[in-house]
């Protein structure tokens, strides 16, 4: 009988992690919507559905990962973190 040392997760947790990576790379995308040849009408709606697009898809992924991982997640992705984040990494090497 052979055990696997790594577990492995359910299908409804990797679907979760595949929205909520699909989300932030969605957000993304209105930083390029300006510079496409679209009228203006077509930007601002394309920027708009983009957004909200982002914060279903990741919220679906978050109701399926967990409330846990997806605060784990987000507060990770968050720019105000980062700083925080990386002091404490300098003090761990040293």
């Amino acid at each position: 009988m052979q055990t696997e040392s790594r577990t492995a997760k359910p299908l409804i947790y990797r679907i979760g992690m595949i929205l909520i990576i699909v989300s932030f790379i969605i957000w993304v995308l209105p930083l390029g919507i300006p510079f496409l040849p679209l009228t203006g009408k077509v930007k601002a709606i394309s920027i708009t559905s983009s957004l909200v697009m982002a914060e279903v898809l990741f919220w679906i992924g978050a109701l399926m990962v967990g409330k846990e991982a997806a605060g784990k997640i987000r507060k990770a992705i968050n720019p105000k973190n980062w700083k925080r984040r990386n002091t404490e990494r300098q003090d761990d090497s040293e």
